[in-house]
């Protein structure tokens, strides 16, 4: 790996230290630990993606910091113009 890959590695890549064990109850719930709700602006009634990756479960907080994140990210890929367009169909209908 060059000096280049590794520090482009690097700046998308967020480590931490902190660790921690889960256990899964009978209905298959986790309590996520109070440092990560903390880290990732979980409140109660927060809402998360979770899908397979691998052999790992994602679980993707969709928090106000993450919907954030998102905004510009379809500028000029016609999104909106498609949105539109379907507004319009549909009041036609």
């Amino acid at each position: 790996m060059s000096y280049f890959q590794f520090k482009c590695k690097m700046l998308t890549m967020k480590t931490t230290t902190k660790t921690g064990t889960i256990v899964f109850t009978v209905k298959g719930q986790v309590v996520i630990p109070r440092w990560l709700r903390k880290e990732f602006e979980i409140d109660a009634g927060s809402r998360a993606q979770v899908y397979a990756e691998g052999d790992h479960i994602v679980l993707r907080p969709i928090t106000p910091r993450y919907v954030r994140s998102l905004r510009g990210s379809l500028k000029g890929t016609g999104v909106l113009k498609a949105l539109m367009e379907d507004r319009k169909r549909k009041r036609e209908l």
